[in-house]
């Protein structure tokens, strides 16, 4: 008996709290959904107040642990309330950090303003560094803490387009290496998720182009777009005592695409 309560607490986040940044849509709704279906209670954030609202009250409907705040990532002061709203509600102990909210703009590198820039990086990258920073202690003094990082593929390899987003997502992915060396005297464990074309609103106008969707499957092996349950998956297996052992990884989530092997229909 006491060997099947030691197995089942490997496999569960009762008890634990997680902040999930970005969760009232795509893949973020998808975690907080996740990782709450698992026992985590669940502080997550959003730019737009009703859509917010609107997820929060389903979630108590559906008897999920979750509470929210208003926060434009992209600015320092409200990263900053954020983390004290999630300190207050929390009292000081959190286990998990998932840094999902990103954004992109799709131009030719000639044509990307300063302005473009420094939205693109803000959002992407200094938003997640400067709360990796703010989370650190609350995370430290929790134990055994676990931060995931929502990169793209975009980061990993070459693409059409889309070069600050590359380099925001390239920068995650040395940040996860990195800070999973400094952080693992502390007990957390840093990882990160590089997902494919997953269908989410944020890419809703490329699904609707036939043409693009169809060349982009026939270079995939598993001849499908993702789900945002794809990822919301492995985010909860990398927050569970059940992977204590594993940090400092960029796993792919995106059928096969990046591995691109020579894998005809017909032989």
């Amino acid at each position: 008996m006491e060997e099947k309560k030691v197995a089942a607490k490997r496999w569960s986040l009762e008890g634990m709290t997680a902040l999930v940044t970005g969760g009232t849509k795509g893949i973020g709704h998808a975690i907080v959904e996740e990782l709450a279906g698992l026992g985590a209670s669940i502080h997550t954030c959003a730019r737009d107040e009703t859509e917010l609202n609107q997820v929060l009250h389903d979630w108590t409907e559906s008897g999920f642990s979750v509470t929210g705040s208003v926060c434009d990532l992209s600015v320092r002061q409200q990263r900053e309330k954020l983390m004290e709203d999630v300190s207050s509600i929390f009292k000081m102990n959190l286990n998990i950090f998932v840094s999902n909210a990103g954004t992109n703009l799709v131009k030719p590198t000639t044509e990307y303003t300063a302005e473009d820039f420094s939205f693109l990086m803000a959002t992407n990258f200094e938003s997640c560094y400067h709360l990796c920073q703010l989370t650190h202690p609350l995370i430290k003094s929790s134990g055994n803490g676990s931060i995931v990082f929502i990169s793209s593929i975009a980061g990993l390899t070459g693409f059409f387009a889309g070069t600050i987003y590359s380099a925001s997502k390239g920068a995650l992915n040395q940040l996860t290496r990195t800070l999973a060396c400094e952080w693992a005297k502390d007990n957390i464990r840093i990882n990160a998720i590089a997902p494919g074309f997953i269908r989410t609103p944020m890419v809703k106008k490329a699904l609707e182009q036939e043409a693009f969707v169809n060349e982009y499957i026939s270079r995939t092996p598993l001849k499908k777009i993702g789900e945002p349950s794809d990822v919301s998956s492995l985010v909860a297996y990398l927050c569970l005592p059940a992977a204590s052992y594993i940090t400092g990884q960029v796993i792919t989530v995106d059928g096969g695409i990046t591995v691109n092997g020579f894998y005809p229909d017909e032989l």
